[in-house]
C-alpha cells in the first residue's frame, strides 16, 4: 500500500533538467564553449562576445577588411575654401595659425589646398601646400597673395 503519493506538477520532471537549452550538461560547464579569455571563440558563432567586441574595438570590426586594389585609393588631401577661410579668421586668429598685420592677415595652413569658392574681402597672405587657379586670381584680386610650401 502506498503512503505518499506525488502529486503531478507542471514541471517536466526529469526532461533537459538543469541543461537550459544547452543540450548536454558537459557543455555548459566551464568557459570551454566560450573559448576562452580575450578574442578566442569570437568566429563564426561568436554571439556570446558581440558586445565585448563592440565595447572594446568599437564598430569597425565587424564586417569586410583588406585589400582594395590600387586604383581604388582614397584622396586624403586636405581641402578648404576661401570662404571658409574668410568666415573662420578669428578662430585662426585664437588658435595661433594666423597673425593679424597692418597689411592684413597672415594665416599658415599646411597641408592644405585652397578652393576657389567664396568671396575675399580680406587682404590674406596664405602659405599653403597647393591653390586652385580661380582661388589664387581671388586672393590676387583682394590684395593679397598665396604662398606654397
Amino acid at each position: 500500500m502506498k503512503t505518499k503519493k506525488r502529486k503531478k506538477s507542471k514541471k517536466m520532471h526529469g526532461h533537459g533538467m538543469g541543461t537550459h537549452g544547452r543540450g548536454s550538461r558537459k557543455k555548459a560547464k566551464k568557459s570551454g564553449h566560450r573559448g576562452g579569455p580575450g578574442m578566442s571563440g569570437s568566429g563564426k558563432r561568436a554571439d556570446q562576445k558581440k558586445t565585448l567586441v563592440l565595447k572594446l574595438y568599437g564598430h569597425g570590426y565587424f564586417g569586410k577588411q583588406g585589400i582594395t586594389s590600387r586604383g581604388t585609393k582614397r584622396d586624403k588631401r586636405k581641402r578648404i575654401n576661401l570662404q571658409t577661410i574668410e568666415e573662420n579668421i578669428d578662430n585662426y586668429l585664437r588658435k595661433g595659425t594666423a597673425k593679424k598685420t597692418k597689411d592684413g592677415f597672415e594665416i599658415n595652413l599646411p597641408g592644405f589646398k585652397i578652393l576657389g569658392d567664396g568671396d575675399v574681402k580680406e587682404k590674406l597672405t596664405i602659405k599653403v601646400k597647393e591653390a586652385s587657379k580661380s582661388a589664387i586670381e581671388k586672393v590676387k584680386k583682394a590684395g593679397g597673395e598665396i604662398k606654397f610650401e
